[in-house]
């Protein structure tokens, strides 16, 4: 195909898609999508080679946030049955962080839900980020507390983070469509405050909001434009008592088509399955590890993820390999404009008032259900509400967390 032998000629030289490129990509038919897949994959190898990075997400402070972001389960006004729970204290965010450490991850995600810190929570966040970086040797540390006022991105830095996340989430067009009580510039200024202050810069969307192909080519073209190191893309789970709960649009193949373009777009930063990957790619996740080159382990910030177990036999399975502390995520070229270093590679998406993805908002587990015969399975347009489990260990309970 004409399309995909351009944009992998494109994307092995760093150079631009058009528009109709990358619309086509998100055109092509189902009959066609391991193609899209196979040529996708050939830019993510030139850059990534077969590594992935690990990730892992623990959830400073749950619920009860004053935003109203159509998709989180942490939403003023939702009524989904999620955690709710104040600070962890830096000893047991800590100990959280070690989970997942010792079960691969290289990079941990610290989130708060909210519309942004105050000045003592970022003393609060400071202090955990020393106690993770002094307990677990090696850790590189992502912080996302939400909308940053001025001067809060480099006392982060100062206290040892490597990376800011803060999702664009959708296109600027439809933005006010999702959210009332902040807006996209509000977003692009905070990822400018990290740039600023030298952390990595983490940004990325959400899909299957109801948005079209144009809006899904417009925030990533909008990424491009910001340079993130990272950009997470999470896929809507439509989590009970939000706004959103109804909203079940995508297949598989779909998500693979909307990582492919999203790899073809920004060829040479890391591109992360986030949120919704367990509920929406089901049985195809292995082909996404053709496109992306970070996933995260194990649950998410209020819903549960495929066992940490899973997605390391996964990722073994797939011919691919986790990626050690010992390697730069990113390029050469990248790491050495000073963000995307080993130490400041990218973070992932997180779920929390302005700082917002839906990572977090219902992230199904493919434990719970259980082995059932073939006529219980839903048919493949049916929505299946039976992956989304609300997490119920790990962070703020007494139990192991999933890693």
């Amino acid at each position: 195909m004409d399309l995909l032998n351009t944009l992998v000629d494109k994307g092995l030289r760093r150079e631009m898609p058009t528009r109709e490129e990358a619309l086509a990509v998100l055109a092509t038919s189902d009959d066609d999508v391991l193609d899209v897949v196979a040529a996708a994959g050939k830019v993510r190898r030139h850059w990534f080679g077969r590594r992935v990075k690990l990730n892992y997400l623990v959830n400073l402070k749950s619920g009860l946030c004053p935003e109203d972001c159509s998709y989180c389960s942490q939403r003023l006004g939702s009524k989904a049955d999620i955690l709710k729970y104040t600070w962890l204290k830096p000893d047991q965010a800590s100990q959280a962080a070690a989970a997942g450490v010792a079960g691969g991850a290289k990079r941990v995600c610290l989130v708060a839900s909210g519309r942004g810190p105050t000045d003592r929570d970022v003393d609060r966040v400071s202090d955990t980020i020393r106690t993770i970086k002094e307990q677990n040797e090696g850790v590189e540390v992502c912080a996302c507390l939400g909308l940053l006022s001025d001067g809060q991105a480099e006392r982060l830095r100062a206290a040892g983070a490597d990376a800011y996340n803060h999702n664009l989430n959708t296109s600027e067009a439809t933005y006010g469509d999702i959210t009332t009580t902040h807006t996209y510039a509000d977003r692009v200024d905070t990822v400018h405050k990290a740039h600023a202050a030298g952390l990595s810069a983490c940004s990325g969307l959400i899909a299957g909001m109801g948005e079209s192909d144009e809006d899904l080519v417009d925030v990533v073209f909008s990424l491009r434009e910001l340079d993130p190191d990272s950009v997470p893309v999470n896929f809507l789970i439509p989590f009970e008592g939000t706004p959103l709960a109804k909203e079940w649009n995508l297949t598989p193949q779909r998500c693979l088509r909307i990582l492919a373009m999203v790899r073809f777009v920004c060829p040479d930063v890391e591109v992360r399955i986030a949120g919704g990957r367990e509920v929406h790619l089901r049985s195809m996740q292995p082909l996404a590890l053709h496109l992306a080159n970070s996933i995260f382990l194990g649950d998410y910030l209020t819903s549960e993820g495929q066992a940490g177990k899973s997605d390391l036999e996964m990722i073994a399975d797939a011919g691919f390999e986790v990626e050690g502390t010992d390697r730069v995520t990113l390029p050469e070229h990248r790491a050495a404009g000073g963000c995307g270093s080993q130490e400041a590679a990218g973070c992932g998406p997180h779920e929390g008032g302005a700082c917002g993805s839906h990572d977090g908002s219902g992230c199904g587990s493919h434990e719970s259900g259980g082995v059932c015969g073939s006529a219980d399975l839903p048919r493949a347009e049916e929505p299946r509400t039976d992956l989304v489990a609300v997490r119920r260990r790990g962070a703020g309970t007494d139990l192991a967390p999933n890693a």
